[in-house]
């Protein structure tokens, strides 16, 4: 199947090289579309030099860095205008092995044709290198909070090292994603399972950033704790709506059969004068 690398850059002049390098060496057939969110430090310079060199590589320059979730979705237009079958998520930061990525794509090839597959690194035998063990705790405990609260069933659901089918992509509505940052990953995951996709987890090994500097803030996961709060919220309304609408309507048809055995008695009881014939 025909498959689109997307890897996301701002200011990764020293991480894109080695990047690109990987990725060419383990996974020769996919293609790479970086996508520069105008790079202040040539990332973006140096990606249309590569882009010159191989046919494999392209380059989508964007204005403006205006988050994650943003650079994304354009990446992910450009590979469904250019007829790509599947789509992957990769940072540029080496934390996601190229090693993975082919064994991500194989995948998402196979015969059960799964519309999403995660790069877990909290499924048997994923992990991470280079996390303390705080830092490990908060992830698990973010992804359970996120499980509880959307009953997801995913158990990375905030993992950024995924290949999404096109075919998914295009029956999803788009317009509805709303993280800008590292919520977006939740908030595909989400989409996903609410049109009724095929989700599958395979364990990957996460890495710490090789070189350059870290993109994350706490603003980042204070928006993503904010969102997946409030979806929540929405799902458990609805869930008791849909409950109470239930309840009503089983009420509702249980007085209208206690009706309709009432009238059959009536009906076939003999009257006064019936009683006096038989007599």
């Amino acid at each position: 199947m025909k498959a689109l690398v997307v890897i996301p850059t701002y200011n990764e002049i020293e991480s894109l090289p080695t990047a690109l390098d990987r990725v060419r060496e383990h996974a020769p057939e996919a293609d790479i579309l970086v996508v520069d969110d105008g790079s202040p430090d040539g990332t973006g310079d140096y990606a249309d030099t590569r882009a010159d060199e191989d046919s494999h590589i392209h380059v989508l320059h964007r204005s403006e860095k205006n988050g994650l979730g943003p650079a994304y979705l354009a990446g992910f237009s450009w590979a469904l205008a250019a007829g790509y079958e599947l789509i992957v998520e990769m940072d540029a930061d080496g934390s996601h092995r190229a090693e993975d990525l082919a064994l991500l794509i194989q995948r998402a090839e196979m015969a059960d044709e799964p519309d999403l597959v995660i790069g877990s690194r909290w499924v048997s035998g994923g992990a991470t290198e280079g996390w303390d063990a705080k830092r490990v705790a908060l992830s698990k405990a973010g992804n359970l909070y996120i499980n509880a609260m959307l009953g997801l069933r995913v158990k990375d659901a905030t993992a950024g090292f995924r290949v999404f089918r096109a075919s998914i992509l295009r029956r999803m509505d788009l317009g509805k994603v709303e993280a800008l940052g590292y919520g977006f990953q939740v908030n595909m995951t989400k989409l996903v399972d609410e049109i009724g996709g095929r989700i599958v987890e395979m364990p990957i090994i996460f890495l710490e950033r090789e070189a350059g500097q870290s993109k994350l803030s706490g603003g980042i996961f204070t928006e993503e704790l904010s969102l997946v709060t409030r979806w929540g919220v929405a799902k458990r309304s609805g869930q008791l709506l849909d409950a109470a609408k239930l309840a009503g309507s089983r009420l509702r048809a249980a007085r209208n059969k206690r009706r309709r055995a009432t009238a059959g008695y009536r009906q076939q009881r003999p009257t006064g004068s019936s009683r006096q014939k038989r007599s």
